[in-house]
């Protein structure tokens, strides 16, 4: 086989098995860490949280993604929009 049908033949089963583990990891891996800034820096968007020590110490490697995190956290949700939230069918 040549090197390119290897190559399409490993990303066609990528594909059908490990895709949608990966894409489920991803969005997982973002709910953490937006769940763990708002514990840490809620007070940023008014949820009164008391500061910890702890959040001093990561505060700078979290202040470049502290704009992104506050779009993210306070941007506008539909009913439904979430597909965790989907009746699926129901």
């Amino acid at each position: 086989m040549s090197r390119d049908r290897l190559q399409a033949l490993r990303e066609f089963f990528y594909g059908m098995t490990g895709y949608e583990f990966a894409q489920h990891a991803i969005e997982m891996r973002g709910a953490l860490e937006t769940l763990l800034i708002l514990a840490m820096f809620g007070d940023v968007i008014g949820v009164p949280v008391l500061p910890p020590w702890y959040a001093l110490r990561v505060l700078p490697h979290v202040a470049p993604q502290m704009h992104a995190w506050k779009r993210r956290v306070l941007r506008e949700h539909e009913l439904g929009s979430d597909p965790d939230t989907d009746l699926h069918g129901v």
